[in-house]
């Protein structure tokens, strides 16, 4: 049983807004004089008597309602005392997520991360200027500061995730509601509110699939949803439908998640969900896979640079910096600017954060991709998945991944079909066996820390071999569009030796 309750009997901002409103259109009329005082209080004094009814109707309908009564009762039940049987019998029922019973914070564990905005996070390098040139080069670009902080808070935001616009939301809700509630009532979804450092409330959702017996449910899937996804219809689904125990969130400002999406506001978030799992659900580290879609890579990168035992990461349709994908949609005027106010306020530094990641990674190149191009859909070869995936090969395997090695690489990226990368996979006649056979022997010998110098004494036909052998480990196509959902045959933990 799902049960929808609209738990307002705390809240009268609808009385003050319609009050308001109601002095507004008075004092516009003019109507407050001496000789209309009498007539408006008379006005006044009959609309707050009307509302006063409807509120005694409604508490008095709510009064005879045996179901409303048995919420309030587990309601006020679970604030006295937040069991799990007394959660289980709350989860019956959904309602305005600020009165849910908060399930775990920030303060709950000591976090060495937290610094006094919160979660530490990469910052762009300053450049180096003395003193005086400092100080004319900061009066100078003081226009384009106070633009760069208009243009990111107001539409700015709302472009990168549309997800946090009120009016999309509201168009969603029904869509929201009805995927909250299969989760709950189909795979017995646990709802939890988590409280972030900065203060943010969480809305998570939680299925366990531990006491299934398989042996992915033992593994718990952290999901990182696109700029316009939610848990209830985001890319949860796909680990769920193989069989993982699956924890979803939704961004600050997303669903009944509070706050604003801005990047410290998400990697705050992404702590405390990464704390919840480990203090309050039982699982280690090493038992977590992070799974993100598209925006997502960035809390999903800054999480393994975090927290480095985190098993494995999975990046489903990701880029590698924002700056160039924002370059694209903005007038080439304003270049200097979109610059500034990326780098400044909404800084998706993806393959930054990657690349201090030492353990086992997957990227899912979309191969008909409109999102994540520079050019358009046709043209692979500016999807910037392209360009995570080479940062990566080139920080882990320098020797590797010389101007030869890029160069078969990227011959391999420009393949649109399997067929076309089998064929370039096959023309350098590479030698799976061979390639693992060399990665073993160098990591049994050798400190086992990126980067490696393995292929240094190498032929050129050797270090082709070990580049297109590792591209196509660290990189799977599927071919599809940008929104098309993943299918949970398309969803693999990462390769490693």
């Amino acid at each position: 049983m799902f049960n929808f309750f609209d738990v307002a009997y705390y809240n009268q901002s609808s009385v003050c807004t319609f009050f308001v409103a109601s002095c507004y259109f008075v004092l516009l009329s003019g109507y407050i004089c001496s000789s209309k005082l009498v007539p408006v209080s008379q006005y006044l004094g009959t609309i707050l008597i009307c509302l006063l009814g409807v509120a005694c109707l409604r508490g008095w309908g709510r009064w005879k309602n045996p179901e409303y009564l048995q919420f309030i009762s587990i309601l006020e039940e679970n604030k006295r005392n937040h069991s799990p049987e007394n959660k289980r019998k709350l989860r019956c029922f959904t309602f305005d997520f600020p009165h849910w019973p908060q399930d775990f914070s920030w303060r709950e564990v000591s976090s060495p991360k937290l610094t006094k905005a919160g979660v530490s996070l990469l910052k762009p390098e300053p450049k180096l200027r003395g003193t005086a040139d400092s100080i004319l080069y900061s009066v100078r670009t003081l226009p384009c500061h106070i633009i760069g902080y208009l243009v990111a808070h107001t539409f700015g935001r709302r472009m990168l995730y549309p997800g946090s616009v009120g009016l999309l939301q509201k168009a969603m809700k029904p869509m929201l509601m009805q995927g909250q509630a299969k989760l709950i009532e189909e795979y017995d979804g646990q709802r939890n509110k988590l409280v972030a450092c900065d203060g943010n409330e969480i809305d998570t959702m939680f299925v366990d699939r531990r006491r299934d017996g398989g042996h992915n449910g033992k593994t718990l899937v952290i999901c990182c949803e696109g700029n316009a996804g939610f848990y209830e219809v985001g890319c949860m689904n796909t680990p769920l439908d193989a069989g993982y125990s699956v924890l979803g969130w939704n961004h600050p400002g997303f669903g009944d998640s509070t706050g604003v999406p801005f990047p410290q506001n998400e990697a705050n978030a992404m702590d405390v969900v990464i704390q919840f799992a480990v203090h309050k659900l039982g699982f280690q580290l090493n038992d977590i896979i992070v799974y993100a879609w598209s925006i997502g890579g960035f809390t999903a990168t800054w999480a393994v640079m975090s927290y480095p035992e985190i098993q494995s990461l999975v990046l489903d349709a990701s880029f590698d910096d924002l700056l160039p994908l924002a370059l694209k949609v903005m007038p080439e005027s304003w270049r200097p600017l979109v610059q500034y106010t990326v780098r400044r306020y909404v800084n998706l530094n993806n393959a930054e954060q990657l690349l201090k990641y030492q353990g086992p990674v997957l990227l899912i190149r979309r191969s008909r991709d409109e999102i994540i191009t520079t050019g358009g859909p046709e043209d692979i070869m500016s999807n910037r998945g392209n360009d995570l995936l080479l940062k990566l090969l080139q920080s882990r395997y320098p020797k590797i991944m010389t101007d030869e090695g890029i160069r078969v690489v990227k011959q391999w990226l420009g393949a649109s079909n399997q067929l076309e990368e089998a064929s370039v996979y096959s023309g350098y006649e590479v030698d799976d066996g061979w390639c693992v056979s060399v990665l073993q022997s160098y990591q049994a010998d050798r400190d086992v820390l990126f980067p490696w110098s393995v292929g240094e004494d190498m032929t050129q036909e050797g270090r082709r071999q070990l580049a297109l052998f590792l591209a196509r480990k660290y990189m799977r196509n599927f071919e599809s569009t940008h929104c098309t959902p993943l299918p949970a045959s398309e969803f693999h933990s990462p390769w490693k030796l």
